[in-house]
């Protein structure tokens, strides 16, 4: 999947991903549509660094979640 551009499909494509790799429990509160392609390159940024990691502390992950929570429109 090419992520270089800036489309509302790219965004749900990184949301749904970061929510598989955190096993999130509240999945609805991240819906791919709360995004805007304005928050792209955050959001792009944040993706990419939850995929390399191979381990996500409770803690990391609840930064995450409340970053993901501030990209909300």
């Amino acid at each position: 999947m090419d992520l270089s551009t800036q489309t509302p499909e790219n965004i749900a494509y990184m949301i749904e991903k970061i929510k598989e790799k955190l096993r999130m429990v509240n999945v609805d509160a991240m819906k791919a549509d709360s995004f805007s392609t304005e928050q792209y390159e955050d959001l792009h940024y944040m993706y990419e660094m939850v995929m390399k990691r191979e381990n996500i502390t409770p803690n990391e992950m609840q930064a995450i979640a409340a970053e993901l929570g501030s990209m909300r429109k």
